[in-house]
C-alpha cells in the first residue's frame, strides 16, 4: 500500500497483491504498523475489505468440493458429504476469516483440479469446443495463481501436470486419432498448462515491481543494481555516477553474496596482531575487512600498475576484463595485498619473521633460553615454512623464509589479505590483481558501475578475493574476514564483487583526495536494470532467503499435524476470555487420516489382484477409483510430505492445503466401502446409519469448538479447561 519494496520468503507476491487490492478498494492508505499480533486496528484500517477475499475463497471451497466429487464420477450423496465436511471444518473456517493466504491457496488448488476434471470430461464429448478451451485455459490460470500465492502451490501444479501427462500419453496411443489431431491436442495442452502459467507468473512480478518501486528495509539483501532501480535509498546515491570504471576511479566494492550481512571491502589504520591467540604469526600488515556500513574507509582507487597517477586521465581509460590493476586504499594510500614471502638468496639471512615483524636486533624469545633452534614450532612464534637459527648463542634469532602463504586469521586454509605496510625491510609487496568480469558478454567487456560482477584474482598466487563471512575478534572490531581463496577450490558468490559508488578521481594530493572522498558521489550517467534481470534476481533471493529459524511458541512438526497435537492462539480479547484458536475438527482429521490409509491399502490390494488377472472392479470404475486417488490422495501427499524436507519454522496452518484434499477423499472412500461391502438392504441401512452417526459427531465437535473458532463468546475457566482435550493445546485461561 505504501509502494515500498518487500521480500517474502514464503512465496511470490500475487496473494499479497490481492489482499492489497481489497485494502485499496476499502480506502486503506497503508498507515498502520503490523508489528504486534493482537494489536487493535486504528479507524483507518478497513478490516472488512481486507478480510473479504480470504472469506470469499474460503466459502467457495464448499461448492467446489461438491463439484469435484461429481466430476470424479461419485454420487450426489458423496459430493454433498464432501461439501458439508468442508463447511464444518473449524480450522478452515478460522483461517478464512482472517487476513491470511491459506484459504486463497486452497481455493486455487481446488480450482485447478476442478477445471482439469471439467476439461477431461469435455475431452470425451466435445474436444476443441468452447467449453473445452475454457476449462483447459482455466486450469493453467488456476495453477499459476496457486504458485503465485505461495511456492507450495507448485506441488499441486506438478500433480495436475503429471495427471495431464498420463492422459496425454494414452491419447498418443489412441489409433482412432490422426497424427495431426494428436499434435493439436499436445500443443493445446502445452500452451495452456506450460506457456500460460509461465506468462502469468511473469505478469505477477511485473505488476509487483511496478507497484513496489520505493526503497525499503528489505532491499538491503538485493544487489546494488537492484537497489539502484528503486526510488530513494541507493538510487539517491548512485544516480548520475560514471558508468565505466577507469584507471584513477574511486570506487566502493560490495560483496555480491551479502551473507551474513551486506558489506563493503574496507580497510583502516589498524594492523593484524603480530601473534594470534593460537600462536600463529601474521603479516602484521594493515587489516582488510568487509564492513556492513557506509564509511569513508570503504573507498578504493583503481590504479594502473605502470603509472603513478591516482587520477582519471582525459579522456578516461576504461578498465576491461583481464586487465591487471592495483587497488589503493583511498584514506591510507596503501595497496591491497595478499602476502606471500619468499626465500632469500643462499647464504643470506632475513631479519624478520614476516615482512612486518621487527628486525633481528629487536627480537627475543619470550619463552626461555633453552628453546632449541632445531624445533622452531616449540617457540610458538614461527609458523610452518620458517627456518630459525640462533645468532652467537644469544637470545637473538635469525630467520630464513621458505616460500609459503600467510594464512588468514580465521581461515587458515586461505591467504591473508592486507594493505601493504613498508617496514623498510626490503620485502616487496604483491599487489597486482587481475580483473575477471563473470557476467560479461564478450572478452573485451568494460568494467561497469553496479552492473558488472567481478572477481579480483591475485596475479602472484592466483588467489581470489573472497568474503569468508567469519567475524573477526575484538582486534578486528568484529568486522567480517576477507581472505584470498585458491581458484581450484571452486566458484562461489562470495568471491564476486561489484562497484556500488563510483566517481572519477581528480586530486593527486592526499589531503585534497581525502576531502574528495568525504564528498557525495554525483556524476553524469544513469542506468536502469531490465525487468528480466530484476525478476531473476528476485526469484533467487526469494528461494534462498533464510528467515529467523528460532523456535516459535506455536511452531510444530509435520508429525504433530496429522494427529492434531498442536494449536495456535490467534487472538485473545483484551478484557474477557473470548479467544480465537486454530484448532481442527478432531473427528474429521482422524477420519480423513484413516480414509487415506484405507484407500492406500485397497488400491494396493486391487493392483495386486489385477496383476494376477482378477478384475474386482469394472474398467471404468477402476479408472475412476485410480483418478480419485491420484488427485485426492496424491494431493494430500504432495502438499504434506515436502514439509519434512524443509528447514524452516513450520506451523499447523501449513497442513491445511493437504487436509482439503483428504476431506475430498473421505466421502469417496465411504461410498466405495458402502458399494463393495453392503450387498443386502439391511447392511446398507446399517452402514448409512453409522455414517449419519459419524457425521453427527463431527457436527457436535464443530459446535463445541465454535467459541474458539469465531471468538464471539466469553468462556469461564472451567469451560476453557473442558475444551483442552489435549495437553498440547494451548488454551489461554486469563488469571484475574
Amino acid at each position: 500500500m505504501k509502494r515500498i519494496f518487500f521480500l517474502d520468503g514464503s512465496g511470490p507476491p500475487f496473494g499479497h497483491m490481492l489482499l492489497a487490492l481489497g485494502g485499496y478498494l476499502g480506502g486503506f492508505d497503508g498507515n498502520f504498523l503490523w508489528n504486534r499480533i493482537g494489536a487493535e486496528y486504528s479507524s483507518n484500517v478497513p478490516v472488512w475489505s481486507l478480510r473479504l477475499l480470504p472469506a470469499l475463497t474460503g466459502a467457495l471451497l464448499v461448492p467446489m468440493a461438491y463439484q469435484i466429487l461429481l466430476e470424479l464420477g461419485f454420487s450426489h450423496c458423496a459430493a454433498t458429504g464432501a461439501a458439508l465436511l468442508m463447511l464444518i471444518e473449524n480450522a478452515l473456517i478460522t483461517q478464512s476469516r482472517l487476513m491470511l493466504l491459506e484459504s486463497v491457496l486452497i481455493f486455487f488448488n481446488l480450482l485447478a483440479v476442478l477445471s482439469y476434471l471439467k476439461f477431461s470430461n469435455s475431452q470425451k464429448q466435445r474436444p476443441f469446443s468452447l467449453s473445452w478451451w475454457f476449462w483447459l485455459t482455466l486450469t493453467g490460470v488456476a495453477c499459476s495463481c496457486a504458485v503465485g500465492v505461495k511456492y507450495v502451490g507448485v506441488c499441486t501444479y506438478l500433480l495436475v501436470l503429471t495427471v495431464a501427462g498420463v492422459h496425454a500419453w494414452h491419447l498418443i496411443g489412441d489409433r482412432t486419432l490422426s497424427h495431426v489431431r494428436v499434435l493439436c491436442h499436445l500443443l493445446a495442452r502445452a500452451a495452456a498448462l506450460l506457456v500460460i502459467p509461465a506468462l502469468m507468473y511473469l505478469l505477477f512480478f511485473y505488476v509487483h515491481l511496478i507497484l513496489v518501486y520505493r526503497s525499503g528495509p528489505h532491499d538491503q539483501i538485493m544487489s546494488s543494481a537492484f537497489q539502484a532501480s528503486l526510488e530513494g535509498g541507493l538510487a539517491r546515491i548512485t544516480q548520475g555516477q560514471p558508468l565505466e570504471v577507469a584507471y584513477g576511479s574511486q570506487v566502493t566494492l560490495k560483496n555480491v553474496f551479502g551473507k551474513p550481512v551486506p558489506c563493503w571491502l574496507h580497510s583502516h589504520q589498524s594492523t593484524y596482531p603480530m601473534i594470534y591467540e593460537n600462536g600463529r604469526g601474521s603479516s602484521h600488515q594493515q587489516q582488510v575487512t568487509c564492513y556492513p556500513f557506509k564509511d569513508v574507509n570503504n573507498w578504493w582507487i583503481v590504479k594502473d600498475p605502470g603509472r603513478h597517477q591516482l587520477v582519471v586521465s582525459n579522456p578516461p581509460r576504461p578498465v576491461r576484463h583481464g586487465d591487471v590493476v592495483q587497488l589503493v586504499h583511498g584514506m591510507t594510500t596503501r595497496f591491497l595485498n595478499t602476502p606471500r614471502v619468499r626465500r632469500p638468496a643462499p647464504g643470506t639471512a632475513s631479519t624478520s619473521l614476516r615482512p612486518a615483524l621487527p628486525s633481528v636486533a629487536e627480537w627475543r624469545c619470550p619463552h626461555s633460553v633453552d628453546c632449541r633452534p632445531s624445533d622452531p614450532t616449540s617457540c610458538g612464534l614461527f609458523p610452518r615454512g620458517v627456518v630459525i637459527g640462533r645468532v652467537r648463542n644469544s637470545l637473538h634469532w635469525t630467520v630464513w623464509f621458505s616460500r609459503h602463504d600467510v594464512a588468514a586469521p580465521l581461515s587458515p586454509h586461505s591467504q591473508e589479505v592486507s594493505c601493504y605496510v613498508d617496514y623498510n625491510i626490503s620485502m616487496p609487496s604483491q599487489n597486482l590483481w587481475r580483473l575477471d568480469i563473470v557476467n560479461r558478454e564478450s572478452d573485451t567487456e568494460v568494467w561497469k558501475t553496479i552492473l558488472s560482477e567481478v572477481r579480483l584474482v591475485h596475479v602472484n598466487t592466483s588467489a581470489v578475493l573472497k568474503l569468508s563471512g567469519a567475524h573477526l575478534p575484538d582486534w578486528g572490531f568484529r568486522q567480517l574476514e576477507v581472505v584470498g581463496e585458491k581458484l581450484s577450490r571452486g566458484y562461489h558468490e562470495s568471491m564476486v564483487w561489484n562497484v556500488e559508488e563510483h566517481r572519477y578521481g581528480k586530486s593527486q594530493e592526499q589531503k585534497e583526495r581525502e576531502l574528495e572522498l568525504h564528498s557525495p558521489a554525483q556524476m553524469d550517467v544513469s542506468r536502469n536494470l531490465s525487468f528480466m534481470a530484476r525478476f531473476l534476481e528476485l526469484q533467487w533471493r526469494m528461494l534462498t532467503v533464510r528467515s529467523d529459524d528460532s523456535e516459535h511458541k506455536y511452531s510444530s512438526s509435520p508429525l504433530d499435524w496429522v494427529t492434531l497435537d498442536t494449536s495456535i492462539a490467534y487472538w485473545l480479547h483484551p478484557r474477557t476470555s473470548a479467544q480465537i484458536h486454530l484448532l481442527g475438527n478432531a473427528v474429521i482429521w482422524a477420519s480423513a487420516g484413516l480414509a487415506t490409509l484405507v484407500y492406500a491399502l485397497l488400491f494396493l490390494w486391487y493392483l495386486l489382484r489385477r496383476r494376477r488377472g482378477i478384475r474386482d472392479l469394472p474398467e471404468d470404475s477402476w479408472l475412476r477409483w485410480a483418478l480419485a486417488g491420484a488427485l485426492c490422495a496424491g494431493g494430500w501427499a504432495v502438499n504434506y510430505v515436502p514439509f519434512f524436507m524443509m528447514e524452516k519454522t513450520l506451523f499447523l496452518y501449513h497442513y491445511l492445503p493437504a487436509l482439503a484434499f483428504q476431506i475430498l477423499l473421505l466421502p469417496a472412500v465411504l461410498e466405495h466401502l458402502g458399494d463393495r461391502l453392503c450387498r443386502s438392504p439391511l447392511l446398507r441401512s446399517l452402514f448409512s446409519g453409522l455414517v449419519v452417526a459419524w457425521y453427527s459427531c463431527a457436527c457436535h465437535v464443530f459446535n463445541t469448538l465454535r467459541p474458539l473458532t469465531y471468538g464471539d463468546k466469553s468462556l469461564s475457566p472451567s469451560e476453557l479447561k473442558a475444551l483442552r482435550w489435549k495437553d498440547s493445546w494451548d488454551i489461554l485461561i486469563r488469571k484475574y
